[in-house]
């Protein structure tokens, strides 16, 4: 099966590419899968040039096209202003419109402090659903003081361990849907 990961951190190193890494390997350990990572701050210029010119260059093409093959989805964003970063939405504002029905997708995000957890139930989560992905119940969020603090590695274990459930079931774009994909989602779950 095949994971991507889509990370949003702007720095080198950053929160947000060690969280999206550690995600990543626990998935992986639930069930094997080929991980590609996608680090948007390398496609910055090309998702402005795709929003003035209307096409997206090699490199951010060949993201878009991981995309809409994935079994599963892994996002990361640092949190800006008590949301997702712009570059983060940009990205997923220059995917095709059906990239992501019936994709799996865990949501995740970086914060200096634990006031800005609820961004994944006030932002990220509406954005996913809006996209038509299937998202994980759940997120994962990692303040600086959970780096090395217990919980947060119950938290990706929960979190990856429902992906991987759910990524066998994925719906990839373009694919007829022959089973429909809340009909599978309850047979996972009796």
């Amino acid at each position: 099966m095949k994971l991507v990961v889509v990370s949003a951190g702007l720095s080198v190193p950053s929160s947000t590419r060690l969280l999206a890494d550690r995600l990543a390997a626990a998935v992986d350990r639930h069930t094997p899968v080929d991980v590609q990572v996608i680090e948007l701050r390398e496609l910055a210029v090309e998702i402005a040039h795709t929003f003035t010119n209307g096409f997206a260059g090699k490199a951010l093409a060949a993201a878009q096209d991981a995309v809409a093959g994935a079994d599963g989805l892994i996002v990361v964003t640092p949190v800006f202003s008590a949301s997702y970063s712009g570059l983060f939405k940009s990205f997923f504002d220059v995917l095709d419109k059906d990239a992501l029905a019936g994709k799996p997708v865990l949501i995740a995000a970086t914060g200096g402090t634990a006031r800005h957890s609820l961004v994944l139930e006030h932002a990220l989560r509406p954005l996913f659903a809006y996209l038509r992905a299937v998202v994980v119940p759940t997120g994962v969020y990692a303040a600086s003081e959970d780096w090395g603090a217990e919980g947060l590695p119950a938290r990706i274990e929960r979190a990856t361990g429902e992906l991987a459930a759910l990524m066998p079931l994925a719906v990839r774009a373009g694919e007829p849907d022959v089973v429909p994909f809340a009909e599978q989602l309850a047979a996972l779950q009796r």
